[in-house]
């Protein structure tokens, strides 16, 4: 089996894990189930009203990109959100 090498920083790391997989350093009799009971999840249900033509033209991008149409809507949302917020940035001249 091999060994994880210590990195300097995490480019370093970034980049060794972007030609690696971590499979290579796991010995598979050794792997153990975990459970993890009090875990909360970091989602909220929401209930939303939409036209039904705009979930139609959801689940088609949905379907094109060969994923569920809520996690399309999620996707959609939270690119929108950077956006505004990118470009709030930049109206009142704060660069990041």
């Amino acid at each position: 089996m091999k060994k994880v090498p210590k990195f300097k920083n995490e480019d370093e790391e970034r980049k060794f894990w972007a030609k690696h997989s971590p499979l290579d350093f796991i010995e598979p009799n050794k792997i153990k189930l975990s459970l993890f009971p009090n875990v909360k999840s970091t989602s909220r249900t929401i209930s939303i009203r939409l036209p039904e033509s705009l979930i139609e033209g959801i689940k088609v991008l949905a379907n094109k990109k060969d994923v569920p149409y809520q996690s399309m809507l999620k996707i959609l949302l939270a690119e929108k959100v950077r956006e505004e917020f990118a470009s709030s940035k930049k109206r009142i001249g704060i660069v990041s």
